[in-house]
């Protein structure tokens, strides 16, 4: 029973529990989003917004098959984009969004979201092996190929367009052969030639799109380039050519049948083809002399003539020879070309010369035009050489060459008198009969004469015969004569050309024939242009009717000459008289100009003129006239003195203004002749103008508006005319008076005769102030200048308008300096400018002049521009927040400034421009980054102390202040070992920090000593991570090779001086060495080598010599390295070097001194008994070897210096000669290196090779004396060095400087 009632009170309180939490729920907008394809991955995609009545903090989440494109920041709902969006792979697609509140179920809805298609793909070719053949004969316009291209995108981003941007080869000819449709069908723009032109086109095609939106830009993208390649196909279409432009050959006259001439060939121009050709002859100039085969050769196929080739232009035969193609072309016609063939006949002598009555060149030489009777004349008593008229004889034989040549000469009774010319011919020539003997030729003795012409061929002797009669010719030998010497006659002036002076003169000449007939002529002279007289008649008549004038020349005096046939002359003269007509005019002498003043002046003047027609006649006698005119009624003039009088007083103003005050009359003078001929003549009168008239305006009173604040401009404009006529009298000037009329200024300027306006200004530097005077009221005078002038006034009011004349300001308040953050952190409107106008009717806007960019100071250019935005009523807001960076830019500084769009043109519309700093605030959004080095880290653990720097690396950050602080620290620490074992070791390295302008540095530092031993690289991993105040710090990382040298690699160098003075030189040493090697030294110690120590030298010092990659010298490698460089090796020595060898034992050889001491007194006894041995042997060798020494100091003075011994020398070693002699002398050694020591007791046999013990020995030019470390005593002399420097150096007598001396070699014991 309980178990009801318990059921009865949990029920209210889980229904209030139901009800005191609600469920969030989305807002009615998250249903679907469009995003664009090319939206970047991280960046923005939209937000998941839902309400809560509870005020809950919610969670949002996306979940479904497509929610990996997406990440959502729960805690605020702003979803960026995680991976690429494909609008051709998914257009479209759902996810599930969430929300959560803690308390309830997530709530889930449905999110579909639209990928907006953005131009990411280029158009592709479907196909990209294109090739096609074409015929060479496809019409133009034709289709070609046709192509494709696709492109994925939609819209605009998917149509394609195609171009072509090559075409291949590359001619003005080939450049637009081909045009691209926009379907991608390729058109044939023109002609095509397989022979002419080209036999293979490509063409480079590319497809675009035709552009759209990418990345908020408007792009265009286009495909690859492919290749079109067209193969033309040849087609008959063309004829055929001969292979040579020119054929021609010889053949001989007598050539028969059958004989081969010449050979002749054509070839198909269509290549491609190459059509077999049939050779005909086509047509011929001598038919059937000549055919030709199917070979192409012409053949004999007549009998041939040369001379019948004569008739011709050339003695040749023109053969066409038609070559025709086996196969029809294109036009189903068989296609041919023809060549004219030149073939030429040679001669044989088959001819003989023959008479013909001709002349050359019109001489056809047919066979029945030979003749052999030729007739002529010549006149008796010729003189020698000269020809036989009318004799046309030409010799004519048609063989050529020397066939063709022959002689010519003259038989017969009259053959004496005369010659023949030429003698000799060839082929043809003109024949010439000469007189030779003028006695002979006697028309009183024989009227005919006869010769014989003989022409006889040169080769063949054969000869022909011409007979010629002459005909002798009288000659003559009389003159014509005149009956008078002298003829009086007369003529008109001006007679007609042609008119007859006389027809009655004779003159006579007995002579006959042509001896006896007259013609007459007029000698030159006087009269010869005006005169002309018939050549047969002798009648004289006029030539020239204008040339005969009485006044020019009364009287002419001429020559009348006869002459006969045989230009014998006898002459008359004749005088003619010139008779006067009225053929002149009146002529007036002088012009006529007067100047009267109007009424007051009077005229009178009289016209000169004259008459040259004859003096006391009608034709010379003048009257006067005056021919109206406008103004004639007023004058008068006198008929027969010709006396011009003005008939009364005369006004300048009745006159028409145009004239200027001119009358012009025209007086006639005139003759009394027959015909009446009169002259005319004009008078001009100018009537001068007197100031008579006053002036007057065009207004009684002007009314003019002008505005404040304007200088300089024309008020207004007056205008007063004057009705005199001359500038000097009609003049005017104007004048201001009134209050304010200096406030004014007139300027008078011509419209015209008579006419002036006055232009009413204000002066340049003179503006009227409304405020102050609104109205000025003047009086305006027009007045002639001089003392008789006359003035008129006029009113004028002037009224002043006001104007908008005031620039805006700005308001400082509002140009404060803000403060913006970077990345997006605000948006929208950020600051308000004010602007200001005292004018009451001002409309004002806020314009941004410039944008100016800085960063730390600098200018950076226009990297900020579009930051911000200013509009007109001068909000500015933010326009690209994602865009601000801090790093890029710290200020901005807008500059601004006001416009009034209502001020007056004339004035300031623009106020002073303001600036408005924009701070930018920087934000913990760069992470810090290392600086590249190139260095390599070396350690050597003896030479390294605990807080002692081994590396160092630089890192900055591009934020600011805490931003970009930057501390080091150290990750990790591992020693790879060089077998490559990884052993850690934390705690032995430590990082500092410390910086250097904005670049941090971080040294890494020993903490603890290392141990010499080890052999390989520490690892260290080395942290730089920024401070930021606000929110996560950032962080990079580096790791770090330390390259270790251990103590094997440690080298010794012993030096000749003490420890001081070598560390006084050690900075000499340490470049010497490392010039040498190329290595960095490190310089371990510096120490004395002991006293009781056996060593060269008296201090060492130790160091090692690294590579910049961690490795390190050997003493073998040393060895050679400064062997090689002798420059580095000239200098250690100079430094004291003696030796190089590896490090020794640091501790003292004094134990191994005593353990030999005790040794020692042990075998005491055996030691005396192989002393006293070895003494006698001793004894015996060196007394041997002072023995050879002298011999050889005997061979040294016989040998002149230079001279080498013919027996072998082994330079720089110990060995002897056959004969046991001293290799050295005269032998300069240039071997110097470093071997090991030596340690041999026997001294007689130590080496004397300067290589031995690491010792050096230099040139003989930069040669030291070297100290020797086991005696520190002078030597005494040496006796075979003395004999040796007394030596005489052959003929010239110089002594030779020896090399170098050896102590080995000391002979002093003798």
């Amino acid at each position: 029973m309980a178990w009801p009632w318990l059921s009865c009170l949990l029920l209210p309180a889980l229904v209030m529990s139901v009800a005191a939490n609600v469920a969030p729920t989305f807002l009615s907008n998250m249903t679907l989003v469009t995003l664009p394809e090319d939206l970047p991955v991280g960046a923005e995609a939209f937000w998941l917004a839902a309400k809560d009545l509870d005020q809950d903090p919610l969670t949002y989440g996306i979940s479904g098959s497509y929610a990996y494109f997406f990440s959502v920041t729960a805690n605020t709902g702003e979803v960026k984009l995680a991976s690429s969006l494909d609008y051709e792979t998914l257009y479209w697609f759902a996810v599930n969004i969430s929300v959560n509140d803690g308390h309830n179920n997530p709530v889930q809805k449905e999110f579909q979201v639209i990928v907006e298609d953005r131009n990411d793909n280029a158009p592709v070719f479907q196909n990209t092996d294109f090739s096609t053949n074409i015929s060479e004969t496809l019409p133009v316009g034709s289709l070609v190929f046709s192509v494709l291209a696709t492109d994925k995108d939609t819209g605009s981003a998917g149509v394609v367009k195609y171009y072509i941007e090559e075409v291949i080869p590359s001619t003005d000819d080939s450049k637009y052969l081909f045009s691209i449709l926009p379907n991608g069908s390729i058109i044939l723009n023109g002609s095509l030639s397989y022979n002419n032109k080209s036999a293979f086109y490509q063409l480079k095609l590319k497809a675009c799109d035709s552009g759209g939106m990418y990345n908020n830009s408007f792009i265009t993208r286009c495909s690859l380039p492919v290749f079109l390649s067209f193969s033309v196909i040849d087609q008959p279409d063309l004829d055929p050519e001969f292979v040579r432009e020119l054929y021609s050959a010889s053949v001989a006259e007598d050539a028969p049948q059958g004989t081969s001439v010449l050979k002749v060939e054509a070839v198909d121009r269509d290549k491609g083809i190459n059509d077999l050709m049939i050779y005909t002859i086509s047509n011929s100039t001598r038919p059937g002399w000549f055919d030709i085969g199917e070979d192409g050769v012409i053949r004999v196929s007549g009998s041939l003539d040369r001379e019948q080739l004569l008739e011709e232009e050339s003695e040749e035969v023109h053969v066409q020879v038609t070559a025709t193609e086996m196969n029809l072309n294109i036009y189903g016609q068989k296609a041919k070309v023809s060549i004219w063939v030149t073939l030429r006949v040679t001669d044989v002598n088959d001819h003989k010369p023959e008479f013909f009555n001709c002349s050359l060149p019109n001489c056809t030489f047919t066979p029945q035009e030979a003749q052999v009777n030729f007739t002529g004349s010549v006149d008796e008593h010729s003189s020698t050489r000269i020809p036989i008229d009318d004799l046309t004889m030409v010799v004519y034989d048609p063989d050529k060459g020397l066939n063709g040549t022959f002689l010519l000469s003259l038989r017969g009774p009259d053959a004496a008198a005369f010659s023949v010319s030429p003698e000799k011919a060839a082929g043809s020539a003109d024949v010439q009969v000469l007189v030779k003997d003028p006695r002979l030729v006697d028309y009183e003795k024989q009227t005919v004469m006869l010769v014989q012409v003989v022409a006889t061929d040169f080769v063949s002797k054969n000869f022909s015969v011409a007979l010629v009669t002459i005909q002798l010719r009288d000659i003559n030998d009389h003159r014509p004569e005149f009956p008078e010497s002298l003829y009086n006659l007369s003529v008109l002036e001006h007679s007609a050309v042609g008119s007859v002076v006389t027809n009655s003169i004779h003159a006579s000449d007995p002579d006959t024939g042509e001896g006896g007939h007259i013609t007459y002529s007029l000698l030159p002279g006087n009269g010869e242009d005006i005169f002309k007289v018939d050549p047969e008649s002798g009648t004289v008549t006029v030539r020239n009717s204008t040339l005969l004038d009485r006044e020019k020349q009364a009287v002419y005096y001429l020559t009348l000459q006869a002459t006969d046939g045989g230009n014998l002359s006898s002459s008359t003269m004749l005088e003619i008289h010139v008779l006067d007509i009225n053929d002149n005019k009146p002529v007036v002498s002088g012009s006529y100009n007067i100047f009267v003043q109007e009424e007051e002046g009077n005229v009178s003047i009289t016209i000169q003129a004259h008459d040259d027609d004859q003096p006391g006649t009608n034709n010379s006698r003048l009257y006067f006239s005056l021919l109206p005119s406008p103004y004639s009624h007023n004058f008068s003039v006198d008929p027969d003195t010709g006396l011009l009088r003005n008939l009364g007083p005369l006004d300048r103003e009745a006159i028409d203004p145009a004239l200027e005050g001119r009358i012009v009359l025209t007086v006639r003078v005139s003759d009394c002749g027959v015909p009446v001929l009169s002259t005319e003549v004009n008078v001009t009168i100018t009537v001068e103008d007197i100031n008579d008239n006053v002036p007057i305006f065009n207004q009684s009173n002007y009314i003019f508006l002008v505005k404040e604040r304007d200088p300089g401009v024309l008020v207004g404009v007056v205008k007063a005319s004057d009705a005199d006529q001359t500038e000097a009298n009609n003049r005017i000037s104007f004048s201001l008076s009134g209050s304010g009329a200096n406030n004014f200024m007139i300027r008078g300027s011509l419209l015209g005769s008579g006419w002036a306006e006055g232009s009413l200004w204000l002066p340049s530097d003179v503006s009227l102030d409304y405020e102050t005077q609104a109205s000025f009221n003047l009086t305006v005078s027009a007045e002639n200048p001089g003392p008789q002038g006359a003035e008129a006034t006029a009113g004028i009011f002037v009224r002043v308008q006001d104007v908008n004349d005031e620039p805006p300001t700005l308001s400082p308040a509002s140009l404060q300096g803000i403060r913006v953050a970077e990345n997006g952190s605000q948006h929208g409107l950020v600051a308000q400018v004010v602007a200001l106008d005292v004018d009451t009717d001002a409309q004002l806007e806020v314009q941004l002049v410039n944008v100016i960019c800085t960063k730390a100071g600098a200018d950076v250019g226009s990297l900020c521009h579009g930051w911000f935005s200013v509009v007109a009523n001068g909000s500015v807001f933010i326009s690209q927040s994602q865009a601000i960076d801090y790093e890029t830019c710290d200020l901005v500084t807008l500059v601004v400034r006001a416009y009034d769009l209502t001020t007056d043109p004339r004035f300031q519309a623009y106020s002073d421009n303001g600036s408005l700093p924009i701070t930018i605030e920087d934000i913990n959004d760069n992470a810090p980054y290392f600086l590249p080095e190139d260095k390599t880290f070396v350690i050597i653990p003896e030479l390294v102390l605990p807080n002692q720097q081994v590396a160092s690396v630089r890192a900055r950050d591009n934020d600011s202040g805490s931003n970009g602080a930057i501390v080091f620290s150290l990750l990790q620490v591992d020693f790879i070992a060089k077998d490559g074992v990884v052993t850690p070791y934390p705690g032995f390295f430590q990082a500092s920090t410390s910086s250097e302008a904005d670049v941090f540095i971080g040294h890494i530092e020993l903490v603890t000593s290392l141990d010499s031993t080890l052999q390989g690289t520490y690892q260290v991993t080395v942290q730089a991570k920024d401070s930021p105040s606000v929110g996560p710090a950032q962080e990079a990382i580096m790791t770090l090779n330390l390259f270790t040298v251990d103590q094997s690699y440690c080298l010794r160098l012993q030096f000749s001086r003490v420890k001081e003075a070598v560390g006084a030189s050690v900075t000499e040493i340490k470049k010497a060495l490392a010039q040498a090697t190329r290595t960095t030294v490190y310089i371990v110690n510096i120490k004395d080598i002991e006293s009781n120590a056996r060593a060269r030298g008296r201090s060492y010092l130790d160091a090692y010599f690294v590579f910049p990659n961690g490795s390190a010298l050997t003493h073998d490698q040393l060895n050679v390295l400064i062997h090689d460089d002798e420059d580095s090796m000239t200098q250690l020595l100079q430094l004291g070097l003696v030796v190089v060898g590896a490090q020794e034992s640091p501790e003292s050889d004094l134990p191994k001194l005593l353990s030999a001491v005790i040794i020692g007194l042990g075998v005491a006894l055996l030691l005396v008994i192989v002393i006293m041995t070895t003494t006698l042997l001793c004894v015996r060798k060196s007394y041997q070897r002072k023995l050879r020494a002298i011999k050889a100091a005997k061979e040294a003075r016989k040998t002149a210096a230079g001279v080498m011994p013919s027996t072998s020398a082994i330079p720089g070693t110990n060995m002897y000669t056959t004969e046991r002699a001293n290799p050295m002398l005269n032998l300069p050694t240039k071997d110097l290196g470093f071997e090991s020591q030596s340690s041999t007791s026997d001294l007689d046999n130590l080496s004397l090779n300067s290589l031995d013990d690491n010792s050096v020995d230099v040139d003989k030019n930069t040669q030291e004396t070297k100290e020797t470390l086991h005696s520190l005593m002078e030597p005494d002399t040496e006796p075979l060095s003395t004999v040796l420097s007394g030596r005489q150096a052959g003929i010239g007598g110089r002594q030779q400087e020896l090399a170098f001396t050896n102590a080995g070699l000391d002979t002093t014991d003798l």
